[in-house]
């Protein structure tokens, strides 16, 4: 099976989007296009003495309403096309929260996992020499992605602060804290999908403390989703899954369980007392709400007709493709879409550079309160636009989000 271009399913899902909002066809274009982007060759100094070129990116894809804002990616499969899609997700999920930025992404071939200490700093600040004067606090600010870690991004930040001569903490998010990090950075992506959950829940009258809940993706925020779902809710999982396979046990897994032998066994397929499955047999197990938080396109018209959960909270980015949306909208699958479901580490991320300006450090109490009133709000918003035009919620949450950017960009006079 030909894999999915995630740019073409980006640029098909604002064109069905397009056609709602009955946009003029110029600003339809500008729309499907990066206003900007940037391919670098960084010359890195391996530990064994030889230079190694790696290929970088800088997507910056629409700033009308303000600084680009998005996320580095470290991945031997990294492509053009897909720091792109994701550059155009960034520009919907920043709009679609209210955030005063724009979208932008970045990306670097290579697999970190290979590198050493030294190399990967290395290579971070190698990044930042071949960007640093097209990103910054009023421009554009990176923050971690896949692969990618709070020091790599402290490391970041030291470079770009010796480039301008001066400590610019606000240049880069998710950072450790003692280097003007926030609080709750850690755990805002997961946070705030189960804050978007608990809405959709209530809407469709699901007890969440009763629920089952299956998780495919066990990195960053497929494990915070499953200790939050307990701990928020009392929902019990019992399926997770990682690259290398799944788990699923009827009667529950606890997190700590599924914490510890991922570490032990670098995979929670070897979870004890449950029965090893694929990931593709997870999609289709018989719960009421399915986690994905792994990769683009697991979701597909071959398996979405399959899928029995009655809610989808995509925590990964562009699970789903629009063949499947289309299949599981007539099955009466309720999708938290990723620019929504996802948006909670932006918005912690957007928290983290008003800090930076203010020069003052919020409690982890009043960032969650801060993020659950922003998730709460933009869920609230799409729903209420998906009742408007008898959409599903990622055409909502496009109309809401496009329809934003545009006002701005009209505004500012570029069309």
């Amino acid at each position: 099976m030909t894999k999915s271009n995630p740019f073409e399913i980006a640029q098909k899902q604002l064109d069905d989007c397009a056609k709602i909002l009955n946009l003029d066809p110029g600003v339809h274009e500008f729309l499907r296009h990066p206003r900007r982007e940037f391919h670098v060759s960084i010359p890195v100094r391996m530990d064994d003495g030889s230079i190694k070129i790696f290929q970088g990116y800088r997507v910056q894809y629409n700033d009308a309403l303000g600084p680009c804002k998005g996320g580095i990616r470290y991945h031997p499969d990294e492509t053009i096309d897909t720091v792109r899609a994701l550059a155009a997700w960034m520009t919907w999920k920043t709009s679609l929260l209210g955030l005063p930025l724009g979208g932008g992404k970045g990306g670097v071939i290579c697999n970190p996992k290979e590198l050493s200490t030294g190399e990967q700093e290395r290579l971070c600040r190698g990044y930042v020499d071949m960007v640093w004067q097209n990103i910054g606090p009023e421009r554009d600010v990176p923050a971690p992605d896949v692969y990618t870690t709070p020091q790599m991004m402290a490391w970041m930040m030291d470079e770009y602060s010796k480039l301008t001569g001066s400590n610019n903490f606000g240049c880069i998010t998710g950072k450790p804290l003692c280097v003007g990090g926030s609080c709750g950075r850690s755990d805002a992506t997961a946070r705030g999908g189960m804050y978007a959950l608990r809405e959709a829940a209530r809407e469709l009258g699901i007890d969440l403390s009763r629920a089952t809940i299956a998780i495919q993706g066990y990195g960053n925020a497929g494990s915070y989703a499953h200790s939050l779902a307990k701990e928020l809710f009392g929902s019990k999982v019992v399926a997770v899954s990682d690259s290398k396979g799944g788990a699923f046990n009827p009667a529950g897994i606890e997190p700590a369980e599924a914490s510890s032998v991922k570490a032990e066994t670098c995979t929670v397929a070897s979870i004890p007392d449950a029965k090893r499955i694929s990931n593709e047999e997870l999609l289709e197990l018989n719960v009421d709400i399915l986690i994905v938080a792994a990769l683009e396109n697991v979701i597909t018209k071959e398996n979405a007709g399959n899928i029995k959960a009655k809610i989808i909270l995509e925590l990964a980015n562009g699970p789903t493709t629009p063949e499947a949306d289309e299949i599981l909208f007539n099955n009466k699958v309720h999708v938290i879409p990723d620019f929504l479901a996802n948006a909670g580490g932006v918005t912690v991320s957007y928290f983290e550079m008003v800090q930076n300006i203010m020069r003052y450090c919020w409690s982890f109490e009043e960032v969650y309160q801060r993020l659950d009133e922003r998730m709460t709000m933009a869920y609230q918003g799409v729903l209420a636009a998906s009742r408007q035009y008898n959409i599903n919620m990622r055409q909502a949450a496009y109309t809401v989000a496009v329809a934003r950017v545009v006002d701005a960009m009209k505004t500012r006079g570029w069309v």
